[in-house]
């Protein structure tokens, strides 16, 4: 039984969620061969056949991977997939955007968002926005399967010898084509990655108030996130959005302001080690998962907070 885990990079370094999807694949069993498709990214092939636990790193350089359209690594792992009892991937947005594509071609049902492995064809994953786990069976010949990074602890980036093996590219889609990227910049941790997570919700009021909780952030070396609520109210951008339709998180320490804790936003985050809640609203729901709560107003205890640090 043979693995291959699609590699998520930006062509210089290896995501940081690769790592929990290898952790995955360990817990399946077999041989692990990892897929890193880009353009000038030997430099990421290097980095992931030191990473624990891979067998093969399989790399595809070439310039129609340089921006990794879905729509052309799609057709290069459907391509090179048949192989492989069981295709995986981070459930980031690349992940989402790309396997549901690779299922199709391959005429297999996709198994979404894997929290846990039972055996190497059954597994655990949440459903109602968490508030059930379901456990699902795959009976397909190719498993193609997202993996939530926040449900397995990330296998060692150090310590594999894998061999590189070069593969020739697909013949592109012709589908799609890159037309620019805005990418926010920030000195702050990636929110996905952060070890400390300040996310502000509807309480703030407005975008400028979100000053507060980035003077808190800067003092903890945290990310910012927000609730769906704030990102609607126009607060702050999407990409900083913590929730179902927003990004998973699992930090050490998750501060949540002014955020009264929907469902939907509770999906996101409640994986999280520590939760802290500050609310002035005592029957806020995000009290019922925070394991420390504080019923004050956000614009005093904040910047109290700030300030003892």
């Amino acid at each position: 039984m043979a693995i291959l885990v699609i590699a998520e990079h930006d062509n210089s370094s290896l995501k940081g969620a690769t790592l929990n999807t290898l952790a995955s694949a360990a817990q399946i069993g077999g041989d692990i061969h990892l897929l890193v498709a880009g353009s000038g990214c030997e430099a990421v092939a290097q980095e992931a056949a030191k990473a624990e636990g891979v067998g093969r790193v399989l790399c595809v350089d070439a310039p129609i991977y340089e921006h990794q359209l879905a729509e052309d690594v799609a057709l290069l792992v459907a391509e090179c997939g048949r192989d492989y009892s069981h295709i995986l991937a981070p459930a980031t947005t690349n992940g989402k955007n790309l396997m549901p594509r690779i299922a199709a071609l391959l005429d297999v049902a996709q198994i979404s968002d894997i929290t846990a492995v039972e055996n190497e064809n059954t597994y655990r994953r949440p459903i109602y926005a968490g508030n059930a786990i379901a456990t699902v069976q795959a009976l397909d010949p190719i498993q193609v399967i997202t993996v939530r990074g926040t449900g397995f602890d990330p296998v060692s980036a150090s310590g594999g010898n894998a061999e590189v093996q070069m593969l020739s590219a697909a013949s592109a889609a012709g589908l799609s084509r890159f037309v620019g990227e805005e990418l926010a910049q920030s000195d702050r941790p990636e929110l996905t990655a952060a070890r400390v997570v300040v996310s502000g919700g509807r309480g703030l009021g407005s975008g400028e108030n979100f000053a507060i909780l980035e003077k808190l952030a800067d003092k903890l070396g945290a990310a910012v996130g927000a609730s769906r609520a704030a990102v609607d109210s126009g607060f702050v951008p999407n990409d900083m959005q913590v929730g179902q339709t927003g990004k998973i998180v699992a930090p050490e320490l998750y501060i949540a302001v002014g955020i009264s804790g929907a469902i939907q936003h509770l999906a996101g985050m409640k994986d999280s080690k520590v939760i802290v809640a500050i609310n002035k609203d005592e029957e806020a729901p995000i009290f019922q998962v925070a394991d420390y709560g504080l019923v004050a107003d956000l614009f005093d205890a904040v910047p109290e907070l700030e300030q003892k640090l």
